[in-house]
């Protein structure tokens, strides 16, 4: 059994390093893109947090044919005060006030359908009010989009991590992308079932997003990311997933609570309510990546170093990973803490789903 561990994640590891090979990052070299319009779109709502770091970000942007759009979706908080003030009256900038949502329709997807009725861009890019971007970030995009002839480019940004619940579980998306994603496929093909995208960060040529019927196409969707990514594909079109760490960096959760509450609108969702496949990710990563941690525990009480092996192997594996994606690396001593709270919060949002009950996300609940 020892030795089967071992060689299974020698063999994990093997796969890792050479998939996130297949993953490419944008060029340092761009070349003159200055006929092309981009639409930078911001669905907000209750953002008096990152209001006003989004807006100094977006302006300190060196591509010099931009449009901002920021959407203010009935927030309760200071985030539209907050946005007039720090825009004051640079032209570049359009605030929007949001409408009420329609029925059949999830929040987040309505705001983004109504962004993309107000831009002009030739290209569309829809990030969160969270993310930040580095100042040359449009046109390194825009090069590696054209050099891959792509549709639509998205990417899983560097993750801030500052409460303890996001530490274990929000670098688990860069995991389960460079391990269990065949990126290649994904890539070079327009096989649905191979789709990533991650909604901080997507950007769309304009006339392929339109053919698709744009966020309508996926109106009622919780993982509305993933989801458009698929139907660009079910329409032919090229869509490319890049390691975008060096340039875009996210908060996405700034308390425990909201790790939770986000993880558990999203898992279940994201695996297609399959319960066949929650119990065999269980499955797969009791084995795998909880199993070592207790041999580890057993290596030491008994002197037996042998035993150890196999936690060692997980974080190597899992220090590949976040030495790419510019994780704090000693995060990889947490993987088997990482896999039992993937497991819990899998079973959880699962459990909801299958008793009907809401998720809760920003104030609005969804079933």
């Amino acid at each position: 059994m020892l030795l089967f561990i071992i060689s299974c994640l020698i063999i994990f590891t093997i796969w890792t390093v050479i998939n996130s090979m297949f993953l490419p990052h944008l060029p340092n070299k761009t070349e003159s893109q200055e006929n092309t319009l981009v639409s930078i779109l911001v669905p907000m709502r209750n953002e008096e947090r990152n209001a006003a770091a989004l807006v100094q970000c977006l302006k300190l942007l060196t591509f010099s044919n931009i449009e901002y759009i920021l959407l203010d979706d009935q927030s309760t908080d200071r985030t539209s005060a907050i946005l007039h003030k720090v825009v004051h009256n640079d032209r570049r900038f359009k605030i929007i006030n949001g409408g009420n949502l329609q029925d059949g329709w999830s929040g987040k997807v309505f705001a983004c359908h109504q962004l993309q009725k107000e831009a002009k861009g030739d290209y569309l890019l829809f990030i969160d009010a969270d993310v930040r971007l580095s100042s040359d970030c449009i046109q390194k995009s825009l090069a590696l989009l054209k050099k891959h002839k792509a549709k639509l480019l998205t990417g899983f940004p560097a993750f801030q991590v500052p409460p303890l619940l996001s530490k274990i579980l929000v670098p688990m998306q860069h995991f389960a992308i460079m391990f269990h994603l065949p990126i290649f496929i994904a890539n070079k093909t327009t096989i649905q079932a191979t789709t990533a995208a991650h909604g901080a960060f997507m950007l769309f040529e304009r006339s392929a997003y339109l053919q698709i019927n744009g966020h309508e196409s996926v109106k009622s969707s919780l993982v509305e990311d993933v989801h458009i990514a698929r139907k660009m594909k079910e329409s032919g079109f090229h869509v490319l997933l890049a390691n975008i760490t060096g340039e875009v960096s996210c908060l996405m959760y700034e308390t425990n609570k909201e790790v939770w509450e986000g993880f558990l609108k999203n898992i279940y969702i994201g695996l297609n309510r399959s319960i066949l496949f929650v119990f065999i990710l269980t499955g797969f990563y009791s084995l795998f990546y909880i199993l070592p941690f207790i041999w580890l525990l057993y290596g030491f009480l008994t002197l037996q170093p042998v035993y150890c092996i196999p936690y060692i192997i997980i974080f190597l594996q899992r220090f590949i990973i976040d030495l790419l994606t510019k994780q704090y690396w000693f995060l990889s001593f947490l993987m088997p803490v990482s896999a039992i709270f993937f497991i819990a919060i899998m079973h959880a949002s699962m459990w909801t789903s299958l008793r009907q009950k809401s998720y809760k996300w920003k104030g609005r609940y969804y079933i």
